[in-house]
């Protein structure tokens, strides 16, 4: 393929990235992993992320349809959602001792075999059947000795997330990882995942994502490396070179032109805006997450979300509700022209969040 402009690279990742919405499992399945983070302004990111690609999709709708989808909860490159067949690459996972088993010796088989026989178990009931005991946790604070042991179980590839009661992880056996990869092959598998979920990914975006990943392919970050060198030396992974800038693009994938109509208000931690380095060198100005900023130091507000018009990444919104009804703070690039078409597609995307959040009449 020729060498991509900047504006070839914009469309990409904006047809790439937010592809017709269809329902919540092809959404998932395609994306291949979402993720996950608590805060709500107005609504969970995995929230925020999916509403942009799933037919009327309704905050909470994840959480909800969960026991029924072909997906997991796990670390991967941040905790979130993914498809099966993404978190099967990360099983199984070098074994290790948890601190826990160190903090607790037989727990963590005890919490194991009660799961097994009962079928599920919340946290809670986990303290009435084995204790209240306090351990530390990985946050310096302390945590119930039982929960700390359903979560190694959990990361151990054990037990999985069967739902959420109020948001609280309830825990069952987890399904055999269908695995029949080698080693070698799955760590390639996922880096390709990477590559594809955040394409066109600047080359330093994905070697941090490939770097975080040993979050969830623990003592395997070398490797992980090693397999991202190898798909460039072996042409799986294009090196191209936009304004200086090098980008790591999928060889089977072309650029799209195809892009998606009308306005886009979406979360700081969407595949669009992810990768901070290639946002700011496509769109022209420096885009950052300040929900941990002081507030005196913010420049785009506490939970900003980038606002995309016509293949450009032109401002952003801080969306609340107060008083049952979305309040919307918009800030705007120099020399965005405010048009009459402008505000409609604003205004849409504005009833659509309505709709998201249930604020509808």
């Amino acid at each position: 393929m020729s060498v991509p402009t900047a504006a070839d690279l914009r469309s990409y990742a904006l047809s790439h990235t937010l592809f017709a919405r269809t329902d919540l499992q092809t959404a998932i399945s395609r994306l291949g992993f979402v993720q996950a983070d608590p805060i709500r302004a107005p609504a969970r990111a995995q929230d925020l992320i999916l509403m942009q690609r799933v037919r009327g999709y309704r905050a909470g709708d994840l959480e909800r349809h969960y026991p029924a989808l072909d997906v997991e909860e796990d670390y991967f490159p941040n905790y979130g959602f993914m498809s099966r067949p993404v978190w099967s690459l990360l099983h199984p996972r070098s074994p290790r001792t948890p601190r826990i088993e160190l903090d607790a010796p037989g727990l963590m088989e005890r919490v194991l075999a009660h799961v097994q026989q009962a079928g599920e178990l919340h946290p809670r009931s986990a303290g009435e059947v084995f204790g209240r005991t306090r351990v530390e946790n990985n946050w310096g604070g302390s945590s119930n000795a039982a929960t700390r042991a359903l979560e190694a179980l959990h990361y151990a590839g054990s037990l999985r997330i069967v739902r959420r009661e109020s948001g609280v992880k309830v825990f069952g056996p987890a399904q055999p990882s269908a695995q029949t990869l080698s080693q070698q092959e799955r760590l390639r598998a996922v880096v390709m995942v990477l590559a594809r979920l955040y394409a066109p990914a600047s080359e330093a975006g994905l070697r941090l994502l490939v770097g975080l990943s040993h979050y969830g392919l623990p003592g395997l970050l070398a490797d992980l490396r090693r397999e991202l060198t190898a798909a460039v030396n072996d042409g799986e992974l294009l090196r191209v070179q936009v304004d200086g800038v090098p980008y790591l693009l999928p060889a089977d994938e072309m650029p799209e032109a195809d892009l998606p109509a009308g306005v886009r208000l979406v979360a700081p931690f969407d595949p669009l805006v992810w990768d901070r380095r290639r946002f700011e060198h496509l769109h022209g100005w420096a885009y950052r997450f300040e929900a941990y900023t002081p507030p005196a130091k913010r420049v785009l507000g506490y939970y900003a979300l980038p606002l995309f018009w016509q293949g450009r990444a032109v401002g952003w919104a801080n969306l609340s509700v107060k008083g049952g009804d979305l309040l919307a703070d918009i800030g705007w690039q120099p020399g965005v022209r405010q048009t009459a078409a402008l505000r409609r597609a604003l205004d849409a995307e504005l009833s659509r969040y309505r709709t998201f959040l249930g604020l509808d009449p």
